[in-house]
């Protein structure tokens, strides 16, 4: 595995294999694993899989937890190996963004809704680092977790307005055991908070599996469940159009119920298809 730091010598290779990236943030886990091996089958055994990790400073709001957000080096890079991850890009901030920077991209509407709300420039954090990359890397494809409901549509959205000629993969969230969702994130939970943190995979099954179809209906029978968790704290609940990321009255083909939960400090967010 070739690991590289800088965007010049990532830039200087001759790229002459098909190429899937992986963007991630580190802290890598079973969900990383799985986006890792369909990247490697839409690579080929000719191609190669690409994964960049960065903690990205741009998509943390002011308040949130860019600082302690976990960086595992070692354990990342061993990962990596063992994953058969054939480059590992890994630039410091300073590689990423030049002090006197004064170019971005910002998506303006589907990034309105959900995370866009509670997160204010979070997406024009996310959309600036993806462009980024996909310039320096120069992938034919890129692999992104469905988890990430709304930054993967936002993806999407960006490659088809600004002719992108990369194909954008989506994959089924992957679920602990106890079906929590696998996010970096569940490491800050505590025992208890973990425990309860269940309560949100819960509630959107119960959501998805209900006779009513009113949205009203539904959100309140997930806040209903996800409240009799004591740690839970709700940051929303929205049923919306998956395409539009607009909120819908009923469900209806393409309906997504969406979430944000605190536990403690640890906010988590889900998702789940109604039809």
């Amino acid at each position: 595995m070739e690991i590289l730091t800088t965007v010049a010598a990532v830039q200087s290779q001759a790229k002459s294999k098909p190429r899937v990236l992986v963007p991630t943030m580190g802290a890598l886990h079973k969900a990383h694993l799985q986006l890792i091996r369909i990247a490697r089958e839409h690579a080929g055994s000719d191609g190669e899989v690409a994964l960049s990790i960065f903690v990205n400073p741009l998509q943390f709001e002011p308040g949130s937890d860019y600082e302690r957000y976990p960086r595992l080096e070692n354990a990342d890079e061993n990962f990596c190996r063992e994953a058969g991850v054939n480059l590992l890009f890994r630039p410091p901030p300073a590689e990423m963004y030049f002090d006197d920077r004064s170019t971005f991209v910002d998506e303006t509407s589907l990034s309105s809704a959900l995370e866009g709300k509670s997160r204010p420039g979070h997406f024009w954090g996310v959309c600036t680092v993806v462009a980024k990359l996909f310039n320096i890397l120069a992938p034919n494809a890129a692999v992104f977790g469905e988890k990430d409901f709304q930054q993967l549509a936002i993806v999407r959205r960006m490659v088809r307005d600004l002719n992108f000629n990369i194909d954008i993969i989506a994959v089924p969230t992957v679920r602990e055991e106890d079906g929590l969702a696998c996010s970096s994130r569940n490491q800050y939970l505590n025992l208890e908070e973990r425990k309860q943190a269940t309560v949100l995979h819960k509630a959107l099954l119960a959501a998805a599996n209900a006779s009513e179809k009113s949205a009203r209906g539904i959100v309140d029978l997930a806040r209903k469940m996800i409240g009799e968790a004591p740690l839970a704290r709700i940051d929303y609940v929205e049923l919306v159009d998956a395409e539009t990321l607009q909120p819908v009255e009923m469900v209806r083909p393409n309906s997504l119920l969406a979430l944000a939960v605190f536990f403690g400090k640890t906010r988590l967010i889900d998702n789940i298809l109604l039809a």
